[in-house]
């Protein structure tokens, strides 16, 4: 079965960092997730500018940068002029006054353009954006710390986005207190990635590479 796997790099070493990007790669991560936060649209401060910067500098895999600040607009130009061409960039339609007119932005500059859907928020209050977009990141999981517990009912919202991928022509991803059961229901559903964090990749004490096949290599 096909899916993509993304490491949560807010939860690397960040003493080692380039060596973590570098086993990462090595062990078959498909691409690295990148969570910049504001300390007001969530609160919380995570990953930096500076931070993205680097492990793009460092990385030949895609990033997925998530972005849980206010108003990406005013700032989506800094991050944009450090990325790749087909780079993904995730803002909360929440956190704007006029999602699509960013949402754009990210589309001129040849990345790919997603949006993060909260908990709180339902399918319907993001309908019309999921025209736009390429990819939606559910968190299963209340933004802005790594380590929390699954929140069950998200499960209904992933099943409304199954039902519309097809149509609107984007694809789903898991964002949040993801295990090995998260993975084994919802691939063959549909879902297309995984982010992983502290709950299956890091902090583990074996190769990444031994637990990314791992994985790939579950029976469903």
């Amino acid at each position: 079965m096909d899916f993509e796997l993304m490491a949560s790099m807010m939860c690397a070493d960040y003493g080692n960092l380039k060596r973590e990007v570098e086993n990462l790669e090595e062990g078959g991560i498909d691409s690295f997730h990148i969570d910049i936060m504001d300390g007001h649209y969530v609160p919380n401060f995570a990953m930096s500018l500076n931070d993205l910067r680097y492990i793009r500098s460092v990385a030949e895999k895609p990033l997925d940068v998530h972005l849980m600040v206010e108003h990406p607009s005013n700032t989506i130009d800094l991050f944009i002029k450090n990325l790749h061409v087909g780079d993904t960039v995730y803002i909360h339609p929440e956190a704007e006054y006029h999602p699509s007119t960013t949402l754009q932005k990210i589309i001129n500059a040849g990345m790919v353009p997603g949006i993060a859907i909260n908990p709180g928020t339902s399918v319907e209050n993001v309908r019309m954006l999921l025209r736009i977009v390429k990819k939606v990141l559910v968190m299963s999981v209340n933004p802005g710390n790594a380590a929390q517990m699954f929140l069950p009912y998200v499960g209904e919202k992933y099943d409304q986005l199954l039902a519309l991928k097809e149509e609107m022509q984007f694809d789903i991803y898991w964002d949040g207190a993801c295990g090995r059961d998260k993975i084994k229901e919802f691939a063959p559903k549909g879902v297309k990635g995984f982010v992983l964090g502290t709950t299956l990749l890091f902090g583990k004490r074996k190769p990444y590479g031994e637990t990314l096949q791992e994985i790939r290599k579950m029976r469903f």
